[in-house]
Parts: C-alpha cells; structure tokens; sequence
C-alpha cells in the first residue's frame, strides 16, 4: 500500500471546499429558519435561504475542512488496511462505511456532508486532482458563494 495515495491533503480539501459550499445550500433549502421563524409566502422562504446560507457557510465550512479532512484521510487509510487483509475490492465499500460512522457525530446534519464528502472526494480521486495550486483555488469556492449569497441579501434589502 502506498500511503502517499492514501494521504492526498490537497484532494481532501478540494472536497472540503466543494462539499461544505453545497452542504450550506442543501441544508438552507430544508431548514431555512433555524430559529424556528415563521415563513408564510415564497417570497420569505426566498429571502430566508437567501440570507442564512452565509451564515451556516461560516459556520460549517471550517469545521467541514478540519474534521472532514482529517476524518477522511483516517478513514481512507483504515480502509486500505482493512481491505488489505480481505479483499481489496471493497477498499471503497469500507470507506464508505468509515465516513458514515464519522458522520453520525451530529446525527443526519452532519450525515448529509459526510456523504458528500464521500462523493466529490471519490469523483476528484477519479480525475486525479491532487495539487496544491488547486486545494489552494479551491478554498474560493466558500468564499464566493458566500460573497454571492451575502451580494443578494443586499440587493434584497434595497428593494424594500
């Protein structure tokens, strides 16, 4: 087993970028209101997913890059052994499992970014992105998705 091929930093936080930004979306769409306010029309529910989505971004996306790095990394590496001494083929099976365990940390919140995780992480290893100029880049994925979300909450607030 290579390690260098399992430890890929530069993959994983590639993913981190990517994943996190989608998670803050989906998890605008279903939840919208974590306060529990009351939307009556589309147009709050608009303004709602407009305006919470930097700030579940802020929130998640850092705890996304440190823990969903380093948690996948681990379960790459367990997976790899595990597979070793079975059958290598399920080396993907094992660490799928392995990122669903550590996704169950915060129950279905953080379930849903382990699986996306898991996801982008798998189709970034299948295109074989693994440089730093790239993880770097990336890290502006959030960051424009939040400048985009924050630009509309703005635009928003001139219009009424």
């Amino acid at each position: 087993m290579n390690w260098k091929d399992e430890i890929q930093i530069a993959r994983k936080m590639v993913a981190a970028s990517i994943s996190g930004s989608i998670y803050a979306i989906i998890l605008t769409i279903f939840v919208p209101t974590p306060l529990g306010g009351n939307i009556q029309t589309v147009g709050d529910y608009v303004e709602a997913l407009i305006g919470i989505v930097p700030i579940y971004l802020m929130y998640s996306f850092p705890i996304i890059l440190v823990y969903g790095t380093i948690t996948s990394i681990i379960s790459d590496i367990v997976a790899s052994l595990i597979a070793k001494y079975t059958r290598e083929h399920f080396k993907l099976y094992f660490s799928f499992v392995l990122h669903i365990l550590f996704g169950l940390i915060l129950l279905w919140y953080s379930l849903l970014v382990a699986v996306l995780f898991f996801i982008v992480d798998y189709v970034l290893r299948k295109k074989n992105i693994n440089q730093w100029n790239v993880a770097i880049k990336s890290l502006g994925i959030p960051i424009l998705v939040w400048i985009v979300f924050m630009g509309l909450e703005n635009i928003i607030e001139l219009f009424k």
